[in-house]
């Protein structure tokens, strides 16, 4: 239970994808990695510990070992989640008041957005002194950490077949209402938050978010609820077992990979996302360093192994007949390891079986899901990433009720469960022949 507390308060602390990257930056820094930079050339250290970020919403962290490698071992989850993107010129003014124009960011539940409270979070970027020949921008994290918009729903009087289903007209009625006063600006209040001039900000990548907090539910608490646990439930879980094992190392033959991407929930095809290069730079860079071949990084990634880490679907009590009539992951039941004939997830019979022994040798339980083959399912980041660095892979995940809502259920052991698996598969030696 205390390792689910603490992982809530990790997505209290992470309103939006800049911050969770933030947040594990820090986390980072205080163990004592080193942060690099992309656009500078990198010196690494046998036995150094390192990490760089893209965009500030896409991590990779890695440890060395104290001589050559035989391969890499990576964890991969993502960092953001479905919700609102506040667009450009927002302000959106009717009725006496002032409502905000925003678009769907990801495939979501809409219905339970509706009439609660709810904040902004994201980053601007605001323009500094320069001189004539160079333009100087700075990014600044903002969060209001406080309820200050609200979507309202229309009474049952006036459409009275709301309960029969509706179909949302997304530009027209998800309008969230921030002021009474017509002549409101968002940077202003941005501007009042940060503490810069209104004219210094040039544009910000904004998000609406559930201001709901984690919390424990059930007879015996063995439930939590809480927003974005679809995936900063693997984030957090993998980066304590990614910890764990650069603290209390157990092979020193591996370099051990923590990667967060950002757009999973969009499809990855972004400069920061799975489908991009920035796993493929890292890991050339990292190979580069200990003055190996193309040849030795090639044999590298052929003995390399990938945990696509992405939350699961949990049997729902109400939905029985949605789930296939055998493979059925429940809450608390451990791992869950996520199979799909047309290749939406990695898993295949050898990266399953390898994932089965480190959870067997981790004493932990595992679960395995499958689609009912009347539902088409989702996809996740592992495929995507394999079209970049080609590593056998294995796609798994934590159990869950209400995937894409803004408060998402799951339970209460699995997040200790979770970090035991991957704990022991960064400490695990893995080697793949012919």
């Amino acid at each position: 239970m205390n390792s689910a507390q603490k992982m809530m308060d990790f997505i209290q602390k992470s309103p939006s994808c800049f911050h969770a990257i933030n947040n594990i930056k820090e986390t980072l820094v205080q163990k004592g990695f080193k942060e690099l930079k992309e656009s500078q050339v990198w010196k690494l250290d046998a036995g150094g510990k390192y990490f760089v970020t893209r965009n500030g919403s896409s991590i990779i962290s890695f440890t060395l070992p104290s001589a050559t490698f035989q391969s890499f071992l990576i964890c991969a989850s993502h960092s953001d989640s479905p919700t609102f993107k506040i667009k450009e010129n927002p302000e959106l003014p009717g009725a006496g008041l002032v409502s905000l124009n925003v678009e769907k960011y990801g495939g979501m539940l809409i219905n339970p957005w509706f009439d609660r409270p709810l904040s902004i979070a994201g980053r601007i970027v605001v323009s500094e002194k320069s001189d004539s020949t160079k333009l100087s921008f700075k990014s600044i994290l903002i969060n209001f950490d406080r309820d200050l918009v609200m979507i309202p729903n229309l009474a049952i009087h006036m459409n009275r077949d709301a309960n029969e289903g509706h179909h949302f007209d997304l530009q027209q009625e998800i309008r969230p209402v921030i002021s009474e006063n017509e002549d409101f600006s968002l940077k202003k209040l941005l501007a009042k938050e940060a503490g810069v001039k209104t004219e210094e900000i040039i544009s910000y990548d904004l998000f609406l978010y559930n201001r709901d907090k984690g919390t424990f539910w059930g007879e015996k608490k063995e439930f939590i609820s809480s927003p974005k646990l679809d995936d900063l439930e693997c984030v957090y879980t993998s980066l304590q077992a990614f910890l764990n094992a650069a603290e209390n190392p157990v092979s020193d033959k591996n370099v051990k990979v923590y990667v967060v991407f950002d757009n999973e929930e969009v499809g990855s095809n972004s400069r920061q996302g799975a489908g991009s290069t920035f796993l493929y730079d890292t890991l050339h860079r990292i190979n580069e360093s200990f003055g190996r071949s193309e040849q030795e990084y090639l044999a590298a990634i052929a003995q390399s192994f990938l945990v696509s880490a992405d939350n699961a679907h949990a049997i729902h009590p109400n939905y029985i007949s949605s789930a296939d009539p055998v493979n059925r992951p429940c809450v608390n039941g451990g791992p869950v390891i996520k199979f799909n004939a047309a290749q939406k997830y990695t898993s295949d019979g050898i990266s399953a079986s390898v994932f089965k022994k480190i959870c067997d040798e981790a004493k932990v339980p595992y679960q395995i899901y499958t689609n009912n083959s009347n539902i088409a399912g989702g996809s996740t980041l592992g495929n995507i990433s394999n079209s970049q660095v080609s590593l056998m892979a294995v796609d798994i995940g934590i159990a869950q009720w209400s995937m894409h809502s803004p408060n998402e259920s799951a339970g209460s052991k699995d997040v200790e469960y979770m970090e035991k698996a991957m704990t022991r598969f960064y400490n695990s030696e893995i080697e793949v022949s012919s």
